[in-house]
C-alpha cells in the first residue's frame, strides 16, 4: 500500500511540473489578448456632424431625368393643390411635415435642396441612392429605408414640388 502511495505521489509530483509556466509556440496559430476599452487608444476620424437630412446641398442635381427647373416667384396655388393631393396619397405613408418619420420631412426642402434634386429624388429614387452620395447618406440616416418609386409623371413630381414650396 505504501508503494502505491509513492508511485501516486510521484505521478502527481510529474503532473504538477507538467502544468508550468512552459511556452510551446505552435506553427501559425497564437492568440493574443486584445486590450480593454481603457487601456486602447483608438483614432476615430473626425466625421461630418450635420446629418444629411439638415445638410445643405443647393449645387447638386441628383441623379436622373431633371437638368433644369424654373420656380416662379409667385407660387401657383392650382399646381400646388394639385401636388398635395398626390403627396397626400402617394408620400404621406413614409413623409409627415414638421418631423421626421420614415423619411425625412419635407418642409424647407428647398432651402436644403435644388429643386431638380427634389424632382429626380421623386422620380428616379433607385439610380438615386445607387448614385448620389446625398441620397446614399439619407438612405443611411433613415435606418436603410429606401425611398419607393411610385412611378409619378414629371408633371406630378412638378407638382409635388410646387406644394413643397408652400410648406
Amino acid at each position: 500500500m505504501k508503494m502505491n502511495n509513492y508511485h501516486l505521489l510521484i505521478l502527481f509530483s510529474v503532473l504538477l511540473l507538467g502544468c508550468g509556466e512552459k511556452e510551446t509556440k505552435k506553427e501559425g496559430f497564437s492568440v493574443e489578448r486584445q486590450k480593454s476599452a481603457t487601456e486602447q487608444k483608438v483614432d476615430v476620424p473626425e466625421t461630418n456632424t450635420v446629418k444629411a437630412s439638415e445638410r445643405i446641398e443647393l449645387s447638386n442635381k441628383g441623379v436622373g431625368p431633371i437638368q433644369s427647373v424654373v420656380l416662379n416667384a409667385e407660387i401657383d396655388q392650382a399646381m400646388a393643390a394639385e401636388g398635395k393631393a398626390v403627396y397626400d396619397q402617394m408620400c404621406l405613408a413614409c413623409h409627415r411635415v414638421g418631423k421626421k418619420f420614415i423619411g425625412p420631412p419635407p418642409n424647407n426642402i428647398l432651402q436644403r435642396r435644388s429643386p431638380e434634386w427634389v424632382m429626380n429624388m421623386i422620380l428616379n429614387p433607385d439610380a438615386m441612392v445607387k448614385e448620389d452620395p446625398l441620397a446614399k447618406d439619407l438612405l443611411q440616416e433613415f435606418n436603410g429605408s429606401p425611398m419607393a418609386n411610385q412611378s409619378l409623371t414629371e408633371v406630378q413630381a412638378r407638382a409635388v414640388l410646387e406644394y413643397f414650396r408652400t410648406l
